[in-house]
């Protein structure tokens, strides 16, 4: 079946509504040949029409599929990807004129997360995303949603065969909810007992392949923690890392935080994925502080970060903190000057990956007070509290104890005033 995929040559048909368009025809045609290769297919041909109005039965009009008709003959694709969502009825319509499979970039998007997916929450996710997707084109698709032949748009976690009708897909939906719901309540424990040891949260956002499992291999690196199992997947390709992954930053001075690296985002994301992989995006609901990577050598990058930004917002995370990461400088010949809130940085060279840390530092860790302790030696407990876990300026055993010097959070602070002495 590999063999089988990686012979998939693929036509890309793209439909220009002039203004009504958000970004560029040529952006998105750009990212779609992006995901078609992540997808390990092909690109034969890339077909636009330029059309305010979409045809009901073809989408494209009957003429330009003639034209696509004619491309895929003389390029010898076997596949048709479209730029925009089609119903039921148009992919039966088109593949009926043009005589090959017909998808659509959110059945494009949902196979690259299938075949990426590697954690059991994850592939449940996509599991669930593509029933959903699947669901309303049961009758356009001649109620039949299983393809043969395998490659794009045959792929699935778990694929069943899909003959199944619509009661059985919605219990199977119903199910996999209620299995995600299970695995989303051992979240909530995990992350309360992280705001129950006040552990500040990091999560890095952003565009798809802007290297943000790279920056947190980075920021592993630089824990006192760093083994090299702690280190997460990277790839320079879309859709890298779809599972989320925490891990506890150590830094040099014992200031402690989790780092979260969250799937990456992409243009005309399907609402089915924004809904299915909302457990896992909440992670960033409750971080502390946002880091965007943004690929700054990518031509669109300006479009990414907009991209990026609408997802935070439609997931209400739009009011946390956030320090834009302008990512890959060491690919780049010219730097702007970045301006409050921007770092430039490479995950790959660590340039200025210190001033990234000081930022850090300074967000989630400015209201630390300088104190100092004169714990009883029968309170040992506290003192090797404090020892572990702040960086500890000065210490002397006294007659009446353990004297501890160290600059610690306002919540320690209160919780030993009653140790503290003035000097």
């Amino acid at each position: 079946m590999e063999n089988e995929i990686l012979k998939q040559r693929a036509v890309l048909v793209g439909m220009f509504q002039g203004l009504k368009d958000e970004f560029s025809i040529e952006e998105s045609m750009n990212e779609l040949a992006e995901l078609t290769l992540a997808a390990n297919a092909e690109v034969a041909d890339i077909i636009i029409q330029n059309k305010a109005k979409i045809e009901v039965a073809t989408y494209i009009g009957t003429g330009k599929v003639e034209e696509v008709r004619i491309a895929v003959e003389d390029t010898q694709a076997n596949l048709v990807i479209f730029n925009d969502e089609l119903s039921g009825s148009q992919i039966r319509n088109l593949e009926a004129l043009i005589g090959v499979t017909i998808i659509d970039r959110t059945a494009l998007i949902l196979d690259i997360f299938a075949i990426r997916a590697q954690s059991k929450i994850a592939k449940l996710q996509v599991e669930l995303a593509q029933l959903k997707y699947r669901l309303p084109r049961l009758i356009g698709m001649n109620g039949n949603l299983s393809r043969t032949g395998g490659g794009i748009g045959t792929r699935g976690p778990g694929e069943q065969k899909l003959e199944l009708d619509r009661r059985k897909i919605q219990d199977r939906i119903d199910e996999i909810r209620r299995q995600i719901g299970e695995a989303e309540k051992n979240r909530v424990v995990q992350r309360q007992q992280r705001e129950k040891n006040e552990v500040p949260i990091v999560a890095l956002v952003g565009y798809t392949n802007s290297g943000k499992s790279s920056m947190m291999n980075k920021l592993i690196a630089l824990s006192d923690e760093d083994d090299t199992e702690r280190h997460v997947f990277e790839k320079d390709m879309l859709f890298a890392t779809l599972d989320t992954y925490s891990r506890r930053i150590i830094l040099d001075d014992k200031k402690t935080f989790i780092l979260t690296d969250t799937v990456g985002f992409v243009s005309k994301l399907p609402h089915t994925l924004v809904s299915a992989f909302k457990a896992t995006l909440e992670e960033a609901l409750n971080a502390d502080l946002l880091l965007q990577v943004v690929d700054y050598s990518n031509e669109f990058y300006p479009m990414q970060m907009k991209v990026t930004e609408q997802v935070l917002k439609e997931l209400k995370a739009d009011h946390i903190p956030m320090v834009t990461l302008y990512n890959k400088i060491d690919k780049v010949t010219h730097m702007m000057t970045p301006g409050q809130d921007e770092i430039m940085v490479s995950a790959k060279t660590g340039e200025n990956i210190e001033v990234l840390i000081k930022e850090v530092k300074h967000r989630l860790f400015s209201d630390h007070r300088e104190a100092i302790f004169l714990i009883p030696y029968n309170e040992g407990t506290i003192s090797s509290y404090l020892c572990e876990t702040y960086k500890v300026n000065e210490m002397q055993y006294e007659e009446n104890g353990t004297l501890i010097k160290a600059s610690v959070s306002i919540a320690d602070y209160n919780r030993y005033e009653s140790y503290m002495i003035k000097e």
